[in-house]
């Protein structure tokens, strides 16, 4: 008899995990369920590039069922609960679908509605979140009629969805003012509850003198309380005011609405408790998370998801086999942060590790980083493609290994010293 696995959530991971488990077994072996509230999957480092014209909604979008390999039921539905403890998943229409294994890949979602007065007057008005396509295209229509004035760009707290966006927004906006003949016009402000630009110092160091080169101001330790957009004012919790005529904000990220439904299988934020190394939950031992909708102590990036897919794919099909799991997932991440006028930096790091400078992937390149460069932002641009055609299919990029390479990266060995590996 086939093993049922059901896979909630036809995004990033849910799609590559469906379709490397389908290559790797046969409908025999495996009957795989993939299930979703829609069939629209969005390729979501596009939304970024939305507000400046650089591509438009329709180019980013395509049907889920259309990415998923022959073999692989495909249901449209809302999720209403998980029996982790009876192994069935109920669908808002009433039905029931029974598992051997499940994996959640239903990533995370915005709650604009936990922080006050962000949904109120103002909203996709002078206040804006660009992580919707729908909001990515309203903040596209606000630009085309602003030249000058106070533009904030924030997010409300970790954890989000790659952290590194709202910056490659502000920095997007820098370049998109200066094409328009506004930049002396507006002032740009760039506001984080963190206290640097960004979580890891050296990182933080390279984003941070980014902003000052560009003449953005950056406010630190703001924890946003209230958005008043009619007043046009954010309000942190400490009574501090940033003002502004146009807000691009990150809004409050929680796991899926079902999560929090389904007694035992989420953590207080809606997000699965998770081994950190295997990516088995900590729920029970036939359920298993990927991507956004994990606690694991890394980013929320897509990147993230591809390196996990290769473990996990790997620790499904030991489980059914009853063997031991493969521990070596260790958090690898990369990102190209857009810097504008057609340059990128490149970071890539993993749970113990840093972004350090140096090259990828490979000790001669051919990207560098933590550096900017045109080829850097190639390679973003060239990445839509690969994600359509190579990882939602389920294949390995050439190269590119899950795991975190050191090579070609120079490591700091004592203060005021780097060593090449």
């Amino acid at each position: 008899m086939a093993n049922r696995i059901v896979i909630l959530g036809g995004g990033t991971g849910g799609t590559m995990i469906a379709n490397r488990l389908r290559r790797l077994t046969s409908p025999e072996e495996t009957f795989i369920t993939v299930v979703d509230r829609d069939d629209r999957h969005v390729y979501q480092p596009g939304l970024l590039f939305v507000p400046f014209g650089l591509t438009e909604v329709d180019d980013i979008v395509r049907s889920r069922r259309a990415q998923l390999r022959d073999g692989i039921l495909f249901r449209r539905s809302e999720v209403d609960r998980v029996d982790v403890e009876a192994d069935e998943v109920h669908l808002e229409n009433g039905k029931t679908i029974p598992y051997d294994v499940l994996v959640v890949a239903t990533g995370s979602r915005l709650q604009p509605e936990e922080t006050d007065g962000m949904t109120g007057p103002g909203w996709m008005e002078n206040v804006f979140t660009f992580y919707t396509p729908e909001g990515a295209a309203g903040l596209a229509e606000a630009l085309r009629g602003f030249d000058a004035g106070r533009v904030v760009v924030n997010f409300v707290d970790l954890p989000i969805k790659c952290p590194v966006a709202p910056l490659e927004l502000t920095f997007l906006a820098d370049w998109y003012f200066h094409e328009s003949g506004v930049r002396d016009d507006v002032d740009l402000t760039f506001v984080t509850p963190l206290d640097a630009a960004f979580t890891k110092p050296l990182a933080a160091e390279h984003l941070a003198g980014l902003l000052r080169e560009k003449g953005v101001s950056l406010v630190t330790e703001f924890a946003t309380g209230e958005v008043d957009g009619a007043g046009g004012r954010l309000i942190g919790y400490d009574g501090r005011e940033v003002p502004f005529d146009l807000l691009v904000t990150v809004p409050l990220h929680g796991g899926a609405a079902f999560v929090e439904r389904s007694p035992g299988l989420g953590d207080d934020l809606g997000f699965v408790p998770t081994n950190t190394r295997t990516l088995q939950s900590l729920v029970k031992p036939n359920v298993f998370a990927i991507g956004d909708s994990t606690n694991v102590p890394t980013s929320k990036a897509g990147s993230v998801t591809h390196f996990e897919a290769d473990v996990l794919t790997g620790n499904i099909l030991r489980f059914v086999a009853g063997d031991e799991l493969d521990a070596s997932f260790d958090g690898h991440t990369n990102c190209f942060v857009e810097t504008g006028f057609h340059k990128a930096l490149l970071i890539d790091f993993n749970y113990e590790v840093e972004p350090l400078p140096g090259r990828y992937p490979f000790s001669f390149g051919p990207l560098p980083l933590l550096e900017e460069s045109r080829l850097n932002h190639m390679a973003k641009l060239a990445f839509q493609s690969i994600y359509w055609h190579m990882l939602l299919p389920g294949r390995d990029i050439p190269g590119i290994s899950p795991r975190l390479q050191m090579h070609g990266k120079q490591a700091p060995v004592e203060a005021g010293a780097v060593r090449k590996e």
